[in-house]
């Protein structure tokens, strides 16, 4: 397999091209907006107008949409993947998505006898350029391997999960988890500054201890002094928390923070935060506090 497609070139979608191509593959990309297709072009990308062409052009396609119904419009709509009519093609979809929105997709594309793989990352762009990512997989394990070269090009740690969603359900319990620390460490940052504490000295306490984290060790420090350059937005995991609850709710579970946290990330999107990085979260509590 030396042929790779990706379609969705946002920042993480351009990040494993870019490095893709870096690592000497031929690469095929479509964005709806072309402008974003632009750094990987000068890289040796072939940029097609289509998911389609992106599918003829392909052994594997990886797809990096926003949502469920992004994967479907690109991978069954109108100049779709499925009419390349390639049956030797595999899709990988890097999207998070709800896990039994991905079982249908997968069904779907065994009617056109297409193995689709889920395969969600942990990690941002930052991370996806020098191939430092997490990746779950899940879905047809013959597929899988024949596509692990690539994905261990892609990811320096690769997880096998078993059947079609499982990866999904692990990367929106992950993905729970980064939103619990973005909001704990956003109140604890706010509590200690209306102390008249610095910040940076309850980090250094904290990072000492058991309950650090990558956050708590990078990120926070970012948080502090206000640069929310994203890497994820705040609008985007706004968008996994809705799935998350969604889940949740259909699996008849109670899941009170992450509801809660729903709630306070859709505020600081109605407060015009969502195109910030999701550790922006904290703004919106600093907005709040200043408003009392």
């Amino acid at each position: 397999m030396k042929n790779i497609g990706i379609i969705g070139l946002g920042m993480l979608g351009n990040a494993v091209a870019l490095h893709l191509l870096d690592s000497g593959y031929k690469v095929t990309v479509f964005n709806r907006d072309e402008k974003k297709t632009m750094q990987s072009k000068e890289k040796g990308a072939t940029v097609v107008d289509s998911p389609k062409d992106v599918a003829k052009k392909s052994d594997l396609v990886i797809i990096v949409v926003k949502d469920a119904d992004a994967v479907k419009q690109v991978s069954f709509g109108k100049n779709g993947i499925i009419e390349a009519e390639n049956n030797e093609l595999i899709v990988a979809d890097m999207s998070t998505i709800d896990p039994s929105e991905s079982k249908n997709i997968s069904e779907k594309f065994q009617e056109y006898n297409i193995n689709k793989l889920d395969i969600p990352v942990m990690g941002g762009p930052n991370v996806a350029i020098t191939g430092d990512l997490v990746m779950m997989v899940s879905g047809d394990k013959e597929s899988f391997e024949e596509c692990k070269a690539i994905f261990e090009k892609i990811a320096n740690k690769v997880f096998f999960l078993g059947e079609s969603g499982v990866a999904h359900s692990i990367k929106l319990a992950m993905n729970l988890q980064i939103t619990m620390l973005a909001l704990a460490l956003s109140e604890g940052i706010t509590l200690v500054k209306k102390t008249g504490v610095d910040p940076k000295k309850f980090l250094e306490i904290l990072n000492s201890t058991y309950f650090k984290t990558g956050m708590s060790e990078k990120k926070a420090f970012k948080m502090i002094d206000r640069n929310y350059d994203p890497t994820f937005t705040l609008a985007n995991l706004k968008k996994d928390i809705s799935t998350m609850t969604s889940v949740a709710k259909d699996l008849g579970i109670e899941l009170p923070m992450i509801q809660k946290a729903e709630e306070v990330y859709e505020n600081a999107i109605k407060e015009g935060l969502g195109e910030i990085d999701y550790t922006g979260i904290i703004e919106y509590l600093k907005r709040i506090n200043e408003s009392k």
